[in-house]
């Protein structure tokens, strides 16, 4: 798939303090726990941990949450 994402893409997302942004650290294609909560994802539909530019937290989210940013 063309739109997929990987390690090291920079990427933007909404978090409850407005959008953020970041680089992927990992792509994850089966059912994972990430900071106590159970995510699904497959080949078709894979899940992505992301490191923030500003604090340096990590979240996982699903593909359509990113948006991919230049260079």
């Amino acid at each position: 798939m063309a739109d997929e994402l990987a390690p090291g893409d920079r990427v933007s997302w909404d978090t409850s303090q407005g959008r953020t942004r970041g680089e992927v650290v990992r792509r994850r294609v089966s059912d994972f726990t990430f900071a106590g909560q159970r995510f699904r994802a497959s080949h078709d539909d894979p899940a992505y941990i992301v490191k923030s530019e500003l604090t340096g937290a990590k979240a996982a989210h699903k593909r359509s949450a990113l948006r991919r940013l230049p260079g």
